[in-house]
């Protein structure tokens, strides 16, 4: 079994947490059925010069044009993106790259089954144009945001509707996402939920004890309580409420991981609220680093207003963290018992009571490590394989 997966959401050399829960669901699916071949079409836009001065888009310039990522070849064409007008036209330039790839590696001998494909748009609207020029069977997978918010664009929501439409199976990575998709107009009979596990190895798991040596390794107090909030620095991700929740938890300190444009205004939202000497910006940290973090924090926050499914919940659980996240999409998928942690509205208040409520009672570390391994990969990893097996004979 030949398998092509295709998504602009795909970590590389420079940033190598961009698009990690497609890398990892794949990397899984290669260690379950190591006969499977797995080639990656990981397209980047495309920007002319990577001085560090032009940001984010000086990351696009410095991504290699092809790299080996655990075993896995990985290609990173460029296309055009143009600021302001882009969400229509990104779709015609993506399949044009697309398509100018696969032809390059087919003319090099290359051939492939079946497209593996992520996110529906643009992705999903390039892919279906891929698809269709080689004559492959695909599917793709909704990750979130392509399907819970894209979709209120009518333009967007009209092309997501056709890849729906055209895809040979649909698959979503929660319930939720499922029941939106059949909504918009999917069949409910070729729409999956294959959900995403955790690596129970990475995130390894941390009693009372170990929680105390992490805390001395990475610097941080021994005896108070630490709040851990993972994710972008954007709006959406709600580290302002969680800044703002730290005034109801006087003797808390809240670590903040991740990078992007909000760090200045959530600076001076901390300034504001009179905590900053009670937040810390840790960065873009690796799965590893992050993995310490989860051992070492008390309670892990999410305070999204959209996700698909959060990898991050399942993360700190492995470790023995339980977690405080928002009622909304599929999270009540991940947060189904009081030792994986508690579900709450998306406002200030209700995050500091959840926190307290955990600080307060307690469960044992163990107890909600224990919980969070019923996630492993291995059954989405054989609905993957036994999906591929079945569309690839059904198209042959």
């Amino acid at each position: 079994m030949k398998i092509l997966t295709i998504s602009t959401l795909y970590p590389n050399a420079v940033n190598p947490r961009h698009g990690i829960f497609v890398e990892t669901r794949l990397r899984q699916l290669k260690k379950h059925y190591p006969d499977i071949r797995l080639t990656v079409i990981a397209p980047v836009p495309w920007f002319p010069l990577s001085h560090p001065i032009f940001g984010r888009y000086s990351e696009f310039a410095s991504v290699p044009l092809t790299e080996n990522r655990f075993g896995i070849q990985v290609y990173h064409p460029r296309y055009l993106v143009i600021p302001k007008i882009g969400m229509y036209l990104t779709p015609t330039t993506l399949a044009y790259t697309l398509k100018k790839q696969i032809r390059k590696m087919m003319q090099q001998g290359f051939d492939f089954d079946l497209i593996d494909g992520h996110y529906y748009y643009p992705d999903g609207v390039a892919i279906t144009e891929a698809a269709k020029t080689f004559n492959k069977p695909f599917t793709v997978t909704a990750r979130g945001t392509d399907i819970n918010l894209l979709p209120t664009y009518p333009s967007a929501r009209k092309r997501i509707q056709q890849v729906m439409t055209a895809s040979h199976h649909n698959l979503a990575v929660c319930d939720a996402l499922r029941t939106a998709m059949i909504d918009l107009g999917a069949e409910p009979n070729r729409v999956s939920t294959l959900r995403n596990g955790v690596d129970l190895d990475l995130f390894s798991f941390n009693d009372e004890e170990q929680q105390q040596l992490l805390r001395k390794a990475l610097g941080l107090p021994l005896n108070i309580p630490i709040v851990l909030s993972v994710g972008l620095l954007i709006e959406r991700k709600g580290h302002h409420l969680v800044i703002e929740a730290l005034r109801q938890l006087p003797t808390a300190l809240l670590l903040i991981a991740g990078s992007g444009p909000q760090k200045k205004t959530l600076s001076v939202l901390a300034r504001k609220y009179g905590v900053t000497d009670r937040v810390r910006f840790l960065g873009r940290l690796s799965q590893e680093e992050l993995s310490a973090y989860y051992g070492a924090a008390s309670v892990l926050t999410l305070a999204s207003d959209r996700e698909g499914w959060a990898n991050v919940l399942l993360e700190s659980m492995a470790c023995g963290t339980p977690v405080v996240a928002t009622n909304i999409w599929g999270t009540p998928e991940v947060v189904r018992q009081p030792r994986a942690g508690k579900l709450v509205e998306r406002d200030a208040l209700a995050i500091a009571k959840g926190i307290q409520q955990l600080l307060d009672n307690p469960f044992p570390r163990a107890a909600t490590r224990q919980y969070a391994e019923q996630f492993d990969w291995s059954a989405t990893s054989e609905g993957q394989y036994q999906l591929f097996n079945q569309l690839i004979r059904k198209t042959s």
